[in-house]
């Protein structure tokens, strides 16, 4: 990561700022800005480390910091060393530990070999805004700390990001959860990183999670997550894409068609201009014919459907994973509206409805169909056209895109029946 020193500010900073509070300094506010006070709790945890105190976050200082981010430590075992002291050295647990490390022998430590110990926070953080770089580093903090986990790469962006997945269960349903197609709904990604993270946590230590046996549903069902379908559109949004960038450069300029929506908030396009939730073969000559009337005939931060169906790197992903994994359902999370949609036109799946009754009681959300206007090429509506099983589409929480990370709480509140009843209610192959 690039170096970071006082007078900056961005997404950098904030994850700066959080290592920092994480490792128990006090860099002040996660506002993203490098003041007075975050240089000291730099130069306070750089003294703690044996790093020169030039209070500037470079490469060394970012090493020490990436634990507190990333919610684990490799450590390497020396003469001495036990499971127990470990625990106690790094605010951990046995358990935590084992877990993280299935094939070592707690008993019998090899000196000079590396343990992943678990820290005592999530690795799906809630306070600061998602990017690419906080997906992945969030993906590579469960895969350390719950190894049943696994993460692949089902594709590229546009600006050749990696479009990332997580696998976790050994059942033969298989159940498909996406999020963050739109960009300005990026908050959708730490909303479902954290069930991914609860339900690993619940399996490994033989618990519960909304009420269900969480080793049933892995032995049951293999989830299969896509946190951050838009990396590129979301980077934009949260400020990871710096203003010089020639990406943003181009996002702007296209934009300014748009003088009535709001830049970069109210981009929920791809980095191209295409938005990915009408990019799919369902309807989708309808949905050009609808968003052309309306106005949104070009590329720019919303409703343009694209030159043609899939005709972009992340719906083409989308489409081959969904194919490849053979999904019994699918959810995909967008915010905001607290509302169910279940059907395409008057397509239906068998036991679609009584799916969306059971998200409905556990969320308090209503089960709406969608206008005319909103009906077409979108995922939900590709899967069940396609395949003629339930695909939901979830508009999480209420208020104004992009939703602030302070909803996050209630968010997960609300949906969690609805992650557990989507493994629980997808039907048999």
């Amino acid at each position: 990561m690039r170096t970071i020193q006082n007078g900056n500010s961005g997404p950098l900073v904030t994850y700066a700022q959080l290592s920092l509070r994480r490792a128990g300094e006090a860099p002040g506010s996660l506002d993203g800005f490098f003041g007075s006070r975050t240089e000291s709790a730099v130069k306070n945890f750089q003294k703690r480390y044996g790093l020169a105190p030039d209070g500037i976050v470079g490469q060394r200082t970012w090493a020490e910091l990436f634990p507190y981010l990333s919610a684990y430590r490799p450590v390497r075992i020396a003469e001495g060393d036990t499971m127990y002291g470990l625990a106690v050295r790094y605010q951990s647990s046995v358990d935590a530990i084992r877990t993280a490390n299935p094939s070592v022998r707690p008993e019998n430590l090899a000196i000079g070999s590396v343990l992943n110990v678990p820290l005592p926070f999530y690795a799906s953080a809630w306070e600061v805004p998602y990017s690419s770089l906080l997906n992945g580093i969030a993906l590579d903090g469960l895969t350390k700390r719950f190894p049943k986990i696994r993460v692949f790469s089902i594709g590229r962006s546009v600006l050749n990001r990696p479009l990332l997945a997580a696998s976790f269960g050994i059942g033969g349903i298989a159940v498909g959860i996406n999020a963050a197609h739109h960009a300005n709904e990026w908050i959708t990604t730490p909303l479902t990183l954290r069930f991914l993270e609860e339900y690993a946590l619940a399996e490994s230590q033989g618990g519960r999670i909304g009420g269900f046996d969480a080793a049933e549903l892995y032995r049951r069902t293999r989830l299969v997550l896509v946190p951050q379908v838009n990396p590129d559109g979301t980077d934009l949004v949260t400020g990871y894409l710096a203003a010089n960038d020639p990406a943003f450069q181009s996002a702007m300029g296209l934009a300014g068609s748009y003088p009535r929506i709001p830049f970069p908030s109210g981009w929920k396009a791809n980095i191209r201009g295409v938005d990915l939730n009408l990019g799919y073969p369902a309807g989708w000559e309808r949905a050009r014919a609808i968003k052309f009337a309306q106005g949104y005939n070009r590329p720019g931060p919303r409703y343009y459907v694209g030159s043609a169906p899939l005709s972009e790197p992340e719906n083409l992903a989308m489409a081959e994973l969904t194919e490849r994994e053979a999904f019994r359902l699918t959810v995909s999370y967008h915010t905001q509206g607290a509302e169910i949609y279940w059907r395409y036109g008057q397509k239906a799946p068998v036991g679609a409805r009584r799916i969306a009754e059971a998200f409905a009681a556990a969320s308090g959300y209503a089960i709406a169909d969608p206008d005319e206007q909103s009906s077409y090429a979108g995922y939900k509506d590709w899967f069940i056209d396609a395949f003629d099983l339930p695909g939901f589409t979830i508009e999480a929480g209420r208020g104004t895109n992009p939703l602030p990370v302070g909803d996050l709480e209630t968010l997960y509140r609300e949906n969690l029946g609805i992650f557990v009843n989507s493994l629980a209610l997808a039907p048999d192959a």
